[in-house]
């Protein structure tokens, strides 16, 4: 079996240092929402170079991501690509990298990551979504959309069937939620980064929005580091208006602490522009 099989998360955002700062690295074609790189495996490869930098400015015990904000400038193909990162702070507390993700010499995203160390202690307060600890037998597998939604052939996913009304051609609230796991690996931090932006747009529950969902900038938050298991998903819109709309996203693990917090702007999928980067193609029905 090799590496790739075994540990399919660990070798999608696997890097080669090439010296001063820069890393190659190959987005897989599984890794794919349509013909192009998954949003959120991009926001952990991202934090994965930032994290190799400061790995080398900062030699001892791993750091953990705390931030992630990226811009997506255009939407990458599978296939090489080079990071290069930059130190913009190293401090006691927090520090911060820069990083840029090219391919073919063209700049594809930038983004920040802010380090640190993750707490360990229990919060002192919470108000968090109730959401079920694991997908029952009658949750949607979206590998049945796998033309568009590669990225369910890589790790394991699941839909709330109660949720995802556009499944079904019926219309409802832009909420959707579900599970998610890496496949032969534990859940680690940089996976629940690429789960907050694993559901389909929930704009999709809403008449006529289904197609190309362009991010055009996603920022998310790590609050933990999470148990083993299924980490539970919950994504909502609060407004769509002007062709753009938000959307964002809660993450616990198989224990109902909270792991991630991810909030991003897109464009509607009415809109089909041709330029915009990170863009979510979705499967239509």
């Amino acid at each position: 079996m090799s590496a790739e099989q075994a540990a399919p998360f660990a070798s999608a955002i696997a890097l080669e240092p090439a010296g001063g700062g820069q890393f190659d690295a190959r987005l897989g074609a599984g890794w794919t929402v349509g013909p192009k790189a998954h949003g959120g495996l991009l926001l952990a490869l991202l934090a994965q170079a930032g994290l190799a930098r400061l790995a080398v400015e900062r030699p001892g015990p791993e750091f953990d991501p705390l931030a992630v904000s990226a811009d997506f400038l255009r939407a990458p193909d599978p296939g090489p690509v080079q990071l290069t990162t930059e130190v913009l702070r190293l401090g006691s507390t927090a520090s911060v990298i820069g990083v840029r993700l090219l391919q073919a010499g063209r700049m594809m995203l930038v983004a920040t990551v802010t380090a640190g160390r993750l707490p360990a202690d229990p919060p002192v307060w919470a108000q968090l979504p109730e959401l079920v600890a694991e997908p029952g037998p009658d949750a949607i597998d979206p590998t049945r959309f796998d033309q568009v939604y590669g990225l369910a052939r890589c790790c394991d996913v699941r839909w709330d069937p109660a949720g995802t009304a556009f499944v079904r051609g019926e219309q409802a609230a832009p909420q959707l939620r579900g599970w998610a796991r890496p496949r032969g690996e534990p859940t680690g931090v940089l996976f629940a980064l690429l789960a907050g932006d694993i559901l389909p747009p929930t704009v999709f529950n809403l008449d006529g929005q289904r197609g190309w969902a362009p991010t055009v900038q996603l920022t998310a938050l790590l609050r933990g580091r999470p148990a083993p298991g299924w980490l539970r998903i919950e994504a909502a819109t609060r407004s769509v208006a002007g062709g753009w709309f938000d959307e964002d996203v809660t993450v616990l693990d198989s224990t109902g602490a909270l792991i991630c917090q991810a909030r991003q702007l897109a464009l509607a999928p009415k809109l089909r522009p041709t330029d915009q980067a990170g863009g979510r193609a979705r499967p239509s029905n």
